[in-house]
Order: structure tokens, then C-alpha cells, then sequence
């Protein structure tokens, strides 16, 4: 580490600040100046226990995390030397390795390897550390072509036509595109995937040529996960051997009507089948008589869902434990790994996957992989709601393909029971926003002519006019808004709700006892069983530097890195709210979401509520508008063509 300038080490200043010091408050930051602590060689447990607040323990947790992140500092000496902002150092380690800083001495591009970096950041970093850097350096070229594919990622293609990434490559002044393509290919990043071949005319002596307008591109990592997802379905669906005599639904089948008897049926026999439907069609039932089923045959069986609490309402429903995919398959906390796999695969007969519209590419993969030869696949999930978080576009690709048997459950059996919100999220299904009638007020909508009077609308509901009028208590109603920003984001609405419903000045980590928070990030590593993206929780306790949260799964004391990926959880989005249901559920709609809002984003908000829905409509003719128009933009995959392919 470089040695201290006598005013102080810019390096130092700004690897602080930025709060790449683990465990460093930013008061404590502040605090290091007047401890003599200007500089990395300053840095002593002795010099650290002279700071306010810190006792010998702290001062050596201090110590140590400041060593161990040796290879971040590395990382912003090389972006404070460019003048370039050293937060864009934050997992730099997790993702260029302990060796970071040689990396990118090596390739200053390696930086668009990080989330959030420019292309402009990456080129002024290329002028810091090469003598002659040149725009048309083979290394930029590569990392451009890697760098069009991550964003496409982020709407979730899994591939790109060639022609749109050449663009790209030209619209960066890159001279020769074709060679920057062969480069990120040659590197074992990228892949290309020539266009299907296509079939000769009856009259033809010869094949005809594939049209290269249809090549395609992909990050290896998606590109492998597709068809590693099409092989092991075709595997599944080739090994599997009936469990039981189709006649023997008969023994599950009182109150199943004739379609749910059929799915019972299907899975039986088939290797990997679907079984798909709106709200209040009986899907859970239909699972609960297929477990009953196998139960009574002495079946193994195993039951997931993507996110908490999916698997809570699945295991109380079917009344046979029910996990999270990623605990499943023995997530291996921050490596992304998983203990489930082809080696040590799951010990089950037959696995019910619930909520499976948000499988990702790459968790449906390492699912079907941890799948023995033999085993029955069940998924089970609703195509109309919004598709994964993560790339790809599994359960649609699937239905599309043909390849594997669909039971679509369309008759409502939930109208019986006042059934207004199961009427609503139908008819938008169907590209309908119809009026209903709910004298029960099973549905209220609440009219507002813009976002600030929707905002103080939302805080009403939940703290005073759903809990008045029909008994449903505030910690049991969740508000569901698309977007961040603006009165009515996630962000204000939090801020509002906090001070109404738990007001107190966020003493850890900006949380108090009592503070509903909701999970950003993946952390199955925490103690004792972590938690999942998306799960809301309660702040229980605090500590030294941890928060104990209780999930949906369980009480997990959160610590270290895991305490960034928490926020406040009475307003979530309706990514973060697919795959939960709540007795009451407030959907705000203000006029800065009409852009974002489809069919699919609001038909998922709407289908997050049990007991009660209010909607809180800002946003004028925009909402019938995403209804009647399907207005999401197909994603670009290649799975549906992948199990077409191998079907043949």
C-alpha cells in the first residue's frame, strides 16, 4: 500500500468515505484524522481503540477487516489515480478476484466487469494505466460485446441477434466489429449460436443456406444454462417410469373437477409437466390431492417455491414441508453454488416447484441438474404474471415449445366465496379491466389526481381505514407501488409509513425494533438458515454491528455485508412482491409508473391480495391501456427452439 502524503492520503479519504472499510461507520470515519489515522500505515488495533465508541474487540474486528481488504484498497489507488469515484471498487474482489488491481492493470476494460461502470469510466481508466491506450484495442472491443450482452440481460434476453451487438460495437467507434465478436468468443465469455438450419423444398438439390441475419449471441454463462435446461428436460422426460395407475386418482379425486383430475394424472407419468392457471382456479388444490396421492403410495416427495413465503403458503396448503428452491438445492451462501447437484443429487421421486414464472434461466438449470434420472417434475405458476427477475423466460419458453405436457386450469372456483379480487385479476388476465362489484369491499378503489394525494391516500388505508373498517391489522397489509422515486416510490412511502407506524431514529443501520424490512439479496450463508431475495421480515433485536430479523422462514441475525441488502418493507415493488400474498394488500399506481405499467406488472399486484385490495389509481388512462395491451417486450431466448430442437 502506498505510503501516506503528510496532509493525508487521498487514497486512504476516499477508501473511507466510500465505505469500503467493512465494519467502518461513517461517524467512526470521521472520527480517524483526530486518532492520527490518515494513512493505510496508520491503521493499528493500539491507534483504533483511541477512537470514541470503540473497545479492544471493535478495534481488532476493525483491524483485521481493514487487512482483508487489502485487494479493494489496490483496486482504488488505480481509480483515484484516473479520477475516477471509489465506490466503483464495491465487490470488486468478488468479482475480478483477490488479484483485482493486477487485473485491471492488465485490462483497464476488466472494469465493466463491475456493476454500474460506464464505458466512459472504463476508457478513462485505460488512459491512466496503458502508455498509448487506443479506442481500437482488442480488449475494449471484447469487453463491449460482453458489456451489450450484461445490459440486455437486465430485461432479461439471454441471447442477442449478432447485427444488434455489431451495432453496438460501431456505435462505440469500433472499426472492425467483426474481429471484437470473435475476440469475446475466443475468450470463453461469449458464445455464438449459428441460425437454425433450415428445411430443404421438395425440389431442392441442395440445402440452402442458413440466413446469418438470425445469428445470435450470448454470455456463456446463459448460454449454457439454456441448454443445459432443454438436455436435462429432454433426460427427465425420456427416464421417467409411471409411479402410479392413473385410475388411482380416483382415490384424491372428490372435489377435483375434471382438468385437475387430468393434472393429477399427468404427472404420474410424465417426466417434467406443467400445470398452469389464474387465481382462484384450484392450483394448490389440484397439488395438495397429487401429494395426498403420493403420500398414501409412500412417494417422495419434495416441495419448493422461489421465495419464502410461496414455500410457507405451499407447506401450509398441501400440509407436507415445503422449502425455497435455493435452500432445496443447498444454496452455498455468497459463491452461488449449490451443494444439490449432479453428484449428489435430490433424494425425491417426484418435485413440486410452485410460483414457477419466477424461475430464472440459470436456477432452472441447477434445479433439473440436482433432478435424477427418473424423476417427476411439477411446475406449477401462472404465465400471465411478470417473468423472472433474472434472465430468461423459462415457464413461457416451455409452454411455447410443446414439448412438455400443459393442464391449463381456467374455471373459477374461488367465486363462490365473494371472489372479487379473483373476478378483477381474471378479467385483466384477459386483457379486461372490468368493474366489479364488492358491497363486502373485498376491492376498493381509491381515486387520486396525483402522486403526492395517493401517497397520503396509501398511509390512510394502511394505518387507519382497513384496520377501522374491516379489522385487518396494519402489520398483516402490505403497500405495493412499481416504482422508487417520487411520493409515491417505495422510498417516501417507507419513510411515511415508519413515522406513523414505528417512528424512531433507525439506531442500526438506520432500523429500529419493530421496523418491517424486506431482503434485496440472496444470503443463505447467515445463521441459522439465512434468507432468500424478496423475503419481508420484523426487526426483533439489535446488536453490536447485527440485526435480528424474523422471516417468513425463521429468526436469522443479520450481520456484516447482509445488512446493505435490507430495506424498509412496508412499500415494496411488485418484482419484490411476486411469490408472497398478504390478507391485505394496498397497490398504489401513480402517474410517474404509466410507462413502466403492462398487463403482466399489474395483474401481479393485484393477485398479491387475499382478504382485501384497495387500489390507489393516479395514473389516468394508462392503466386500461397496459391491460388491453400485452405491452411487454417479448424477451429474446433460445430455450423454446433449444427443446423444439431436441424433441425431433
Amino acid at each position: 500500500m502506498s505510503t501516506p502524503a503528510p496532509t493525508g492520503d487521498p487514497v486512504f479519504a476516499a477508501f473511507c468515505t466510500a465505505g469500503l472499510w467493512p465494519g467502518l461507520g461513517k461517524r467512526t470515519a470521521a472520527d480517524l484524522p483526530a486518532a492520527g489515522i490518515t494513512g493505510p500505515d496508520d491503521v493499528s488495533a493500539d491507534r483504533l481503540l483511541k477512537l470514541p465508541r470503540v473497545g479492544r474487540q471493535r478495534a481488532e474486528r476493525l483491524f483485521s477487516s481493514f487487512l482483508a481488504a487489502r485487494s479493494t484498497y489496490e483496486v482504488v489507488e488505480l481509480l483515484v489515480g484516473a479520477g475516477l469515484n471509489a465506490r466503483l471498487a464495491v465487490n470488486s474482489a468478488d468479482a475480478l478476484g483477490p488479484d483485482a488491481a493486477r487485473r485491471l492493470r492488465d485490462d483497464p476494460w476488466a472494469l465493466l466487469g463491475l456493476t454500474g461502470v460506464t464505458l466512459a469510466e472504463a476508457d478513462r481508466l485505460a488512459i491512466a494505466v496503458l502508455s498509448g491506450a487506443d479506442r481500437q484495442d482488442t480488449r475494449r472491443g471484447r469487453a463491449i460485446v460482453a458489456l451489450t450482452l450484461r445490459t440486455a440481460t437486465r430485461d432479461g434476453h439471454t441471447v442477442l441477434p449478432a447485427d444488434l451487438v455489431v451495432a453496438a460495437l460501431r456505435a462505440e467507434g469500433i472499426a472492425d466489429p467483426a474481429a471484437a465478436v470473435v475476440a469475446a468468443v475466443e475468450s470463453g465469455e461469449v458464445l455464438e449460436h449459428e441460425p437454425p438450419l433450415v428445411e430443404p423444398a421438395d425440389d431442392a438439390d441442395e440445402l440452402p443456406e442458413p440466413d446469418p441475419a438470425l445469428r445470435t449471441l450470448s454470455l456463456a454463462r446463459y448460454g449454457m444454462a439454456e441448454e443445459a435446461v432443454a438436455e436435462n428436460i429432454h433426460r427427465l422426460a425420456a427416464t421417467s417410469g409411471r409411479i402410479a395407475d392413473p385410475a388411482s386418482v380416483r382415490s384424491v379425486a372428490t372435489g377435483l373437477d375434471p382438468a385437475q383430475q387430468a393434472a393429477v394424472a399427468q404427472v404420474l407419468g410424465a417426466g417434467v409437466s406443467l400445470l398452469t392457471g389464474g387465481p382462484g382456479t384450484g392450483k394448490s388444490r389440484t397439488v395438495a390431492s397429487l401429494v395426498k396421492l403420493l403420500q398414501a403410495k409412500g412417494t417422495e416427495v419434495a416441495l419448493a417455491a422461489p421465495t419464502g413465503r410461496a414455500a410457507k403458503r405451499l407447506e401450509e396448503l398441501t400440509d407436507h414441508p415445503a422449502v425455497t428452491v435455493h435452500r432445496l438445492l443447498g444454496a452455498q451462501g455468497m459463491t452461488g453454488g449449490f451443494a444439490r447437484n449432479e453428484e449428489w443429487p435430490l433424494d425425491a421421486d417426484v418435485v413440486v416447484v410452485d410460483e414457477a414464472s419466477m424461475l430464472d434461466v440459470e436456477l432452472t438449470a441447477a434445479l433439473l441438474e440436482a433432478c435424477p434420472d427418473g424423476t417427476h417434475l411439477l411446475l406449477v405458476g401462472d404465465p400471465a404474471q411478470l417473468p423472472s427477475i433474472g434472465p430468461g423466460h423459462v415457464l413461457g419458453d416451455l409452454i411455447d415449445s410443446g414439448v412438455v405436457p400443459v393442464t391449463e386450469l381456467t374455471t373459477l372456483h374461488r367465486q363462490a366465496a365473494g371472489g372479487a379480487i379473483a373476478r378483477l385479476a381474471t378479467g385483466v388476465r384477459g386483457g379486461e379491466l372490468v368493474q366489479v362489484e364488492s358491497p363486502d369491499r373485498e376491492v376498493v378503489i381509491v381515486p387520486a389526481t396525483g402522486s403526492a394525494e395517493a401517497a397520503k391516500r396509501v398511509v390512510q388505508l394502511v394505518t387507519d381505514s382497513i384496520p377501522r373498517a374491516l379489522g385487518i391489522d396494519p402489520s398483516t397489509v402490505q403497500v405495493v407501488t412499481p416504482v422508487h422515486r417520487g411520493p409515491a416510490g417505495t422510498i417516501e412511502l417507507n419513510k411515511a409509513l415508519k413515522a406513523q407506524l414505528n417512528p424512531g431514529e433507525g439506531t442500526v443501520f438506520g432500523f429500529d425494533v419493530g421496523d418491517r424490512v424486506v431482503a434485496t439479496a440472496n444470503h443463505l450463508e447467515l445463521e441459522p438458515i439465512g434468507f432468500a431475495n424478496g423475503e419481508v421480515g420484523v426487526v426483533t433485536g439489535t446488536g453490536e454491528g447485527s440485526l435480528t430479523v424474523d422471516f417468513s422462514s425463521g429468526p436469522v441475525t443479520v450481520i456484516g455485508k447482509a445488512l446493505g441488502d435490507l430495506r424498509h418493507g412496508w412499500a415494496i415493488t411488485v418484482h419484490r412482491a411476486q411469490g408472497s400474498e398478504w390478507p391485505g394488500v394496498v397497490v398504489v399506481l401513480p402517474p410517474e409508473a404509466g410507462g413502466m405499467l403492462s398487463r403482466p406488472l399489474v395483474y401481479t399486484a393485484l393477485t398479491r391480495a387475499q382478504r382485501h385490495l384497495s387500489i390507489v389509481h393516479a395514473s389516468g388512462a394508462a392503466l386500461a391501456r397496459a391491460v388491453r395491451e400485452v405491452d411487454v417486450r417479448p424477451r429474446r431466448t433460445r430455450l423454446a427452439a433449444l427443446l423444439a430442437e431436441l424433441a425431433e
